[in-house]
């Protein structure tokens, strides 16, 4: 019997990552299950797993042969996977494993399976053969290099599935918050692929989810994938592809440029890993930035939600409702505020290092919130936002530290290393971090700005609104209009609703000055832009502040100035009138719950209005 008899294209799979030998027979058990060789892929993967436990797999030169006789194989098949970086594994020679081959033999094949062994281990000799199957560009390719050197006539071409639309590139967009962002640039690149003449697929990972999910087809018909995104996404279905990495802002900003670097021939390949293996510090900042984004999206729902629940306590309480209900809303309102900070350090952690880093990263999190330290517990102080994200980045940095010295231990070891050492070392690590070196300062540094901001009464208040305020229309959604949001929705969860208030309505006036702007100078925009003002209306009064982006976008050195004064006027105001919100979104649609709604409009009205007529005053007529 030839390895050709046993081997198919599509139980092939080229230059894989893998972080050990369990994860790489895993794949293979899948080529096998996908290629209707197995009744029962967990069961035979079960069966692999025991006869590696009895070692022998590893026989040097680079190659491994994990086997097994199962009842979940139907008939005798081989799998095949090459790595690339090559596996450190316990090798007669000492050398690390580069390519693997997974031999399934029925339970009543009798020694069939050590005949296809010493048949692979004789062909594996040949180390131009082992060279020349490492460097196979595609299954086929890999499959015929076998035939070749066993006489066999070549095996037949693999079908391509059948689609109805080659993508010459695919796409992936996200924001943190999943919201205007996300489409908004995956509108851009549809726009700017049109106007190439080139097609384009993308799927967008927004707040209700994954719309227009790639598929495998999709992914190994494109010649470039492109991740547009500001937190992280899945990217390991990318290994193996040319792939361009870029934040969400820059191919709303320049989509042409995006996909002319997705065309250059000198794209690198994806290998696989994330953030912190960085060549230079600007990619080194920006996974940072990515994972810091991928916490804020998952802590964003708790404080939404749990802020809009006490926000209808109050409605509901003033509309007269039954106590027991007001109070169950505002209990569970309350208790998702709680949640905040161990979601935000559970998902910076995760982030960097997979399933293994979020244990730590949720108990870093719930220790900043508590304030644990080493004090008797009345003295406990939270160290907040900024405990949580020191307690997410060390807890998936440190889950990554200990992957790396667990490589180093025996293959046997794998289960307690991941099942024992990990867990318990990272918990130890992070709690030990928080108990001592990060709650005590960062617990003082928090009751010094609470001070600091009760502290600030009349003109200073009334500045920190106005700040706030244009803050909200600096960028339209990005990273500065993130951070403001984020003060607000921390001042939110310490009772200083006027804070929040004077966000929430900075962020609502760039819209809604643009579409006035749009409606009493027409003559200033285009029949296009024109078009855009009623949706602009509704953005605004919904508190979506990226309804004003493309026209910054087009013409920034007029509408960013006129935004941020009419937002920084009406963040003033706001203040002034002593307005108050107690939730952290919703808009207009929560005005019923807002301290002061007359005032509230008031400042909106007023920030508004400056904005449309500055950009009435600065845009010049063009002919529509």
């Amino acid at each position: 019997m030839h390895i050709t008899d046993l081997l198919q294209p599509c139980c092939v799979s080229l230059r894989r990552q893998v972080d050990s030998m369990r994860a790489a027979e895993h794949l293979l058990v899948g080529l096998l299950a996908k290629g209707g060789h197995l009744t029962d892929a967990a069961a035979f993967e079960s069966d692999v797993f025991a006869r590696e436990d009895l070692g022998g797999i590893c026989v040097g030169g680079g190659l491994a042969i994990p086997h097994a006789k199962s009842t979940a194989v139907q008939a005798p098949a081989l799998a095949a996977l090459t790595l690339d970086p090559p596996l450190a594994c316990d090798t007669p020679d000492g050398a690390p494993v580069r390519m693997l081959f997974l031999i399934a033999a029925p339970a009543d094949a009798n020694d069939l399976h050590v005949q296809v062994l010493a048949e692979l281990a004789t062909l594996m000799l040949d180390k131009d053969l082992c060279a020349k199957l490492e460097a196979a560009e595609t299954p086929e390719t890999f499959c015929n290099l076998i035939a070749a050197q066993e006489g066999e006539p070549p095996v037949e071409t693999t079908p391509q599935p059948s689609r109805p639309e080659h993508w010459r590139f695919v796409a992936v967009t996200a924001c943190p918050t999943g919201l205007a962002h996300t489409y908004l640039a995956a509108e851009a690149l549809q726009k700017a692929a049109q106007e190439r003449g080139v097609s384009l697929k993308v799927e967008t990972n927004g707040a209700a989810g994954v719309s227009d999910p790639l598929t495998t087809e999709d992914i190994a018909g494109a010649e470039c994938i492109i991740v547009a995104a500001d937190r992280t996404v899945s990217t390991a279905r990318f290994v193996g592809k040319r792939m361009v990495s870029v934040s969400a802002r820059e191919a709303i900003r320049d989509p042409g440029a995006v996909l002319d670097r997705a065309a250059e021939n000198g794209v690198p390949v994806y290998r696989g890993g994330d953030g912190f293996r960085a060549n230079d510090w600007k990619e080194l900042g920006r996974e940072a930035y990515r994972h810091l984004m991928s916490g804020i999206s998952h802590m964003l729902p708790f404080v939404v939600a749990g802020g809009v629940l006490i926000a209808f306590a109050l409605l509901f309480a003033q509309l007269g409702a039954p106590a027991s209900i007001t109070d169950m809303m505002d209990t569970v309102g309350r208790a998702a505020f709680v949640l905040v900070y161990p979601v935000l350090a559970a998902f910076i952690a995760y982030s960097i290092s997979d399933l293994p880093a979020f244990m730590p990263g949720l108990m870093g999190g719930y220790l900043a919130q508590l304030g644990t330290t080493i004090a008797p517990e009345e003295n406990w102080v939270s160290s907040g936002f900024w405990g949580a994200l020191v307690a997410g980045f060390a807890a998936g940095l440190l889950v990554r530290l200990l992957n790396w010295l667990g490589k180093r231990l025996a293959p046997a070891l794998e289960q307690v290393r991941t099942g024992l050492l990990t867990p318990a070392l990272s918990l130890l690590g992070v709690g030990a971090l928080m108990v001592l070196l990060v709650n005590p300062p960062l617990g003082n540094f928090n009751l010094w700005l609470c001070d600091l901001l009760d502290g600030m009464q009349g003109d200073s208040r009334l500045a920190l609104g106005a700040m706030l305020g244009a803050l909200m229309a600096t960028d339209y959604g990005g990273s500065i209009n993130k951070a403001a949001y984020l003060t607000g929705t921390l001042a939110l969860v310490n009772n200083q609703y006027d804070i929040m208030a004077a966000v929430m309505v900075g962020g609502m006036v760039p819209p809604i000055a643009v579409a006035l702007a749009c409606i009493f100078f027409k003559n200033r925009f285009t029949r296009a832009e024109r078009r855009t003002a009623p949706q602009n209306l509704l953005m605004g009064a919904s508190f979506v502040t990226e309804g004003a982006l493309s026209f910054a976008l087009r013409d920034p050195l007029r509408v960013g100035p006129a935004c941020i004064l009419g937002s920084a006027l009406a963040g003033f105001l706001s203040v002034l009138f002593g307005c108050g919100c107690p939730a952290p979104h919703g808009g207009l649609f929560l005005i019923a719950v807002i301290h002061n709604p007359t005032g509230f409009l008031l400042a909106l009205a007023a920030g508004s209005a400056l904005g449309a007529v500055l950009l009435g005053l600065l845009k010049k007529p063009i002919e529509s």
